[in-house]
């Protein structure tokens, strides 16, 4: 595999940040290698927020912002009153959505799965908002990068559940990857 590169849009206090760095964490789990990097100023809780994530089979030797990503996550549709989130996306690269309505986006295969009503459902919340960065990365796992004819996932979801119960204790974590993933349609 090349360089596979992840920009995600959400606001502050959603997990965007934790997301990415879980997404990194369970790439290394699967034995690649990885780097997570948020972009953020003085920015309060609500505020848009970037994060970016690279994967790859060979060591990772940048550490910066991703203008060209493969994938675009989306946290909080809103975000795209503001913000181009399909700016710079490779030609072919595709959109993954927190979003309960389906969104479509010419040129790009675009997954839409309802993070927020997932978090919801199993009552996983912090100061009373939806916990999103553990169920997007059972999202993720179900999304396939696709070399030499072959399609696999970012992360495997075992390595993905390995990377949540390194991080955190609480088991509906979990619960929310597995339901994002079995949600997913990839």
């Amino acid at each position: 595999m090349t360089v596979y590169e992840i920009r995600i849009h959400s606001r502050g206090g959603q997990g965007g940040v934790t997301a990415a760095r879980l997404l990194a964490m369970a790439a290394l789990h699967d034995g690649k290698y990885a780097t997570a990097c948020p972009f953020y100023g003085a920015e309060r809780r609500g505020a848009p927020v970037v994060s970016f994530v690279r994967i790859d089979d060979y060591p990772i030797r940048i550490y910066s912002q991703i203008r060209e990503p493969d994938l675009v996550v989306v946290l909080d549709a809103s975000v795209m009153e503001t913000v181009d989130v399909l700016h710079g996306i490779k030609k072919g690269g595709r959109v993954f959505i927190n979003s309960a309505h389906l969104h479509e986006f010419a040129g790009f295969v675009t997954y839409n799965v309802d993070l927020t009503g997932i978090a919801l459902k199993i009552n996983l919340m912090v100061a009373g908002s939806p916990i999103l960065n553990t169920s997007v990365l059972g999202a993720l796992a179900k999304i396939g990068i696709i070399t030499a004819g072959s399609a696999k996932g970012i992360v495997s979801a075992d390595s993905a559940k390995s990377a949540i119960r390194e991080m955190f204790t609480d088991e509906r974590n979990v619960s929310a990857s597995d339901a994002a993933y079995m949600e997913m349609s990839a």
